[in-house]
Parts: structure tokens; sequence; C-alpha cells
């Protein structure tokens, strides 16, 4: 299935996903290539909720440009199939080998606003991520590796504490909104 028809059969969990589903729809059919990061005012990105078998651990990266505890994930870079590029994105940030995708597809969606930083001595523009997130499962006993170019930590956080160790406040109402949906939907 195409990632248009996938975002379109895809249900909002609440009213931001409604909004932001209609705005990165009709992203996709103004703008040129909002696969590649050529698309400098928007593009598109893959990132990942990835617990432990039991739902009480959330795995977070230390984010070295955000300085802040985060989600894993990344660019597109021209791949439609969004969860291939999650789970290639997920083992790359944390070593992790045995990751398994739960659900049939995207897990939640939202724009996410991108403050202008300095990327490998590169001067990167503010721009929109339109993001499709999704859930993994991974085993927490299972070794971590941490991809020193983009963060600096990696840790299994105790679900219940996302919000306090994220310092990104644009990010706490999504990362709440994926822990709500986790235990609602019961994945």
């Amino acid at each position: 299935m195409k990632l248009k028809e996938q975002i379109e059969k895809y249900i909002p969990y609440n009213e931001q996903e409604r909004s932001d589903k209609e705005l990165i729809l009709e992203y996709i059919d103004t703008f040129k290539d909002v696969l590649t990061r050529k698309n400098k005012m928007c593009h598109f990105t893959a990132s990942n909720w990835i617990v432990n078998k039991e739902r009480t651990k959330v795995l977070m990266i230390y984010h070295n440009i955000y300085k802040s505890w985060c989600w894993t994930g990344g660019h597109a870079d021209g791949d439609s199939n969004l969860s291939h590029v999650a789970i290639k994105e997920a083992h790359e940030e944390t070593g992790l080998n045995n990751i398994k995708l739960l659900g049939d597809g995207i897990f939640g969606i939202q724009i996410i606003t991108v403050e202008s930083h300095i990327k490998n001595r590169n001067f990167i523009s503010s721009h929109l991520h339109l993001d499709c997130c999704y859930l993994l499962e991974a085993d927490e006993k299972e070794t971590l590796k941490i991809k020193k170019d983009e963060n600096s930590d990696i840790r299994w956080i105790d679900i219940n504490k996302v919000m306090e160790i994220t310092n990104e406040n644009k990010m706490k109402p999504i990362y709440n909104k994926l822990n709500e949906k986790l235990f609602k939907e019961k994945f």
C-alpha cells in the first residue's frame, strides 16, 4: 500500500492527529518530493515508540542536537516504506537486532516543528517533519550501542517517567499521547 493510502486509512487518535493528518495529506498533494530533505519546508520522518515486552519501559536516546531524551527515528530519505525506515533507524540508533513491529502500521501521526540548528557543521533552516510513528517491541536485556554522531546515551525509561526526563516541551504531548494510546488499545 502506498504511503498516501496508509495515511488516508489511518484513524486519528485525537484532535491533534486529525488536524495533522489533514495537513499531511494536503502537503503530499501540494509539495514536490516530501520524501526527501530536498524539500526544505517539510519532509517525511519515521519515529519509534520502542517498548519492552511488559509495556513498563520505553527505550529512549539522549539526542545530541536537541539536548534531550527522545524517541528514535529519522528521515525517509526517499523510502516510502516508513515502517522499514522506522526499524532501520531503531537498529542504527540503538544497536538492537531483535525488533518487532506491533500493530498493523502507523501508531501515531504528527507534524513536528524543527528549529534551525547546525548538523555536521552545516546550517539547517527551520522546517517541518511529517512524522509517522511506529510501535516497536524489543528485549530490554539486549545489548545497546550508542550512535555517537547522533546520541550520547540510551536507556530504558520507566514509561511513567518519560514526561519528567524530556527537555522538549513540544514533544511531551506527543509522548503522552503515545503512552495513552498504548495502554488504552492494549498492544
